[in-house]
């Protein structure tokens, strides 16, 4: 048994994946000595808080060959727009010279929109290659991980900010307790903490458990958060459900206890309590179902295959690294992944080594079966492939079970 990041505590263990390459790991050449490290995600009974139990250091994943650039999807795009007018209309608003810091900003998506505005802001990302996009889209970013020492440079440089905010970054980071040391030194006493990731209460719900892997250390819920925040000098003071990734959660953290806390904590936190989130318990049917849809999912492709029918992955996402891998979903089965991303074309996906070729390549192919990997996208990319649906192409989901539509 491990330790708990957060409290020291001991973790139970919910599922052991076994063996996993890096998610974002896509390779030019099928390399002989793979690097793979054991995914097990536990559950600590202290402090709520689901975790990896074992951990990759951070600069094996986010480096200058770092494969995610958030603009590739027209739906994060609006997405991320959004979160920039909500920043401006509801939060900055009124306020004299306010500073915006975006953890985690990536190719800059979100503060460009802070940027075009002419709003103080700065991006913090440790990618080298995505800073640099950033940077080329007119927003201030430095090359770091966030933490005390980045706080305080940051804070000599530029004063203290109004919004310190993230989106699927916070649960990357291990040392989280260093994040809010960082935050403690860097918010103003009336800012704003806030982020947004995969909800845990979705993923169990949907059984959507490829949001496992190496770069998502924490899984988050309401009643982690708030032990979290309260670690810190800090309260959670409003939860906002999100439908991208599947499923997410934006909270809202500040600092102090005496601040005004929305209803919306309190309801999430009973709907939580409800699922047995608060004990090992609420788990153990989790692990089981796991199982039943890797095992649904390689039978049915399997009977594809064997009935001469040819089937193509869609989207070269990182989480679908922890499917294909689990389920043993190779090349055999699956001809080719396509994806839009050009740092993913002509490599091959980690530990399953299924090739990926470009968009283009799959719009002129002849295919019945596609199995959608970038299955938090369905609703665009149903709407983008009227015309393979229209000629009898189908597509298959899998979660929270095995479906053909």
């Amino acid at each position: 048994m491990r330790k708990c990041k957060i409290c020291g505590n001991l973790v139970k263990t919910i599922v052991n994946f076994g063996k996993m390459p890096l998610a974002n790991g896509f390779v030019r050449d099928i390399p002989k000595d793979e690097f793979k490290f054991p995914l097990i995600v536990g559950f600590c009974p202290v402090c709520y808080m689901v975790q990896l139990e074992e951990t990759v250091k951070p600069n094996q994943m986010f480096n200058e060959n770092y494969a995610f650039i958030s603009s590739t999807s027209n739906a994060m795009a609006k997405h991320f727009e959004e979160y920039a007018n909500h920043i401006m209309r509801d939060i900055i608003k009124g306020k004299k010279n306010p500073f915006v810091v975006e953890l985690g900003s990536n190719d800059g998506i979100m503060l460009k929109h802070i940027a075009k505005n002419n709003i103080m802001h700065l991006g913090v990302e440790p990618s080298h290659n995505v800073a640099e996009l950033a940077r080329a889209n007119g927003v201030n970013t430095i090359e770091a991980f966030f933490n005390k020492e980045t706080a305080e440079i940051i804070l000599n440089k530029y004063g203290k900010a109004d919004v310190i905010c993230g989106a699927n970054v916070m649960c990357h980071i291990e040392n989280i307790n260093s994040v809010y040391e960082g935050v403690n030194v860097l918010l103003k006493d009336d800012g704003v903490l806030f982020f947004e990731d995969p909800y845990i209460y979705d993923i169990v719900l949907k059984n959507s458990f490829d949001q496992i892997y190496d770069e998502h250390v924490f899984y988050f819920s309401g009643l982690s958060i708030s032990q979290l925040a309260k670690r810190h000098g800090m309260q959670l003071i409003d939860m906002k459900h999100q439908e991208v990734h599947g499923g997410s959660m934006r909270y809202y953290i500040k600092k102090g206890f005496v601040n005004k806390q929305s209803k919306e904590v309190d309801n999430y936190i009973e709907k939580e309590k409800k699922l047995n989130m608060d004990k090992y318990e609420g788990y153990v049917k989790f692990k089981d179902n796991v199982k039943n849809v890797c095992k649904d999912l390689k039978n049915l492709l399997v009977k594809i295959k064997k009935e001469g029918n040819r089937i193509v992955g869609y989207g070269a996402t990182s989480k679908s690294t922890t499917l294909l891998n689990y389920a043993k979903i190779g090349p055999d089965l699956i001809d080719y992944i396509c994806d839009i991303t050009p740092t993913k074309i002509n490599k091959y996906t980690p530990g399953t080594y299924i090739p990926i070729k470009s968009y283009e390549h799959f719009v002129k192919d002849n295919v019945s079966y596609v199995l959608l990997l970038a299955w938090n996208h369905k609703e665009e990319i149903l709407k983008k492939e009227t015309r393979f649906r229209e000629r009898g192409g189908k597509f298959i989901t899998f979660f929270p079970k095995v479906i053909v539509e």
